[in-house]
């Protein structure tokens, strides 16, 4: 199966980042696919495997991790419609980490073989998955600043802010807000927090008046107020201008 059957996720994805020509977006569409839905909470790629394929996230929302010997999670980063989590597993045989998803996913698994047709076949493609993946390293910089130096509330308000950027630039804001299925412990597993401190320091987000909800859905009410809490530069995502504009 191929791309030009699905919602194009990936394309908006990288057409946030950079420029596509047509015959570009042409031979991404017609990449070779195999779709998988996965339940909610079920490991995708284990720590250790050696994996043939990279995953891109279709609908639903998944999750890199490891694990200490003690058995604590640390969730190292999410991942929505559009990204490849495990792309780095084209050049780097072991896993290192586990992927898993959040919520119920649609997945489409792409073999290494056919990806490394595509950079041959388009070698720009090449650069632009390479920019890809230095923008998630940029990412992953960015989170070791923010649970190693900031405090429990610009924790918080920064990872708010990035998540509503990165839904925005793939078309899944509406109105401020966008789909939020992360749970409070995940929270705590993603910002180095307790439970009951995730819990307060939603609740102080909320009594400012910077978020609020919408059933399943999380709104921003005052864009520049969070950024200022989280002391949120949107620089290292990288993005095309104007996509920060809320």
């Amino acid at each position: 199966m191929n791309l030009a059957y699905e919602p194009h996720p990936l394309i908006r994805r990288l057409e946030s980042i950079t420029d596509l020509s047509q015959s570009e977006k042409d031979a991404l569409l017609h990449l070779p696919l195999m779709l998988r839905e996965f339940a909610a909470d079920q490991v995708i790629v284990r720590e250790g495997d050696h994996p043939s394929e990279s995953c891109l996230v279709i609908s639903g929302m998944a999750f890199r991790f490891k694990m200490t010997e003690d058995g604590k999670r640390q969730i190292m980063s999410f991942h929505i419609a559009g990204e490849i989590p495990d792309l780095q597993s084209l050049h780097l045989r072991t896993m290192d980490h586990g992927l898993s998803t959040l919520t119920p996913c649609k997945l489409a698994f792409i073999s290494h073989r056919s990806l490394r047709s595509l950079f041959q076949q388009h070698p720009r493609l090449s650069e632009v998955f390479w920019r890809e993946t230095l923008i998630d390293a940029a990412i992953f910089r960015e989170w070791v600043v923010n649970v190693g130096r900031r405090p429990a509330p610009a924790r918080m308000a920064h990872l708010l802010c990035e998540l509503f950027l990165r839904h925005k630039a793939v078309g899944l804001v509406t109105d401020h807000a966008f789909e939020f299925p992360i749970t409070q412990s995940e929270m705590a597993d993603a910002l180095g927090l307790s439970n009951v401190h995730v819990n307060r320091t939603l609740q102080e987000l909320r009594a400012r008046g910077l978020i609020g909800e919408q059933g399943h859905l999380l709104k921003i009410l005052d864009w520049e107020g969070l950024k200022q809490a989280g002391e949120f530069d949107p620089t290292y995502l990288h993005q095309e201008p104007g996509d920060e504009a809320a």
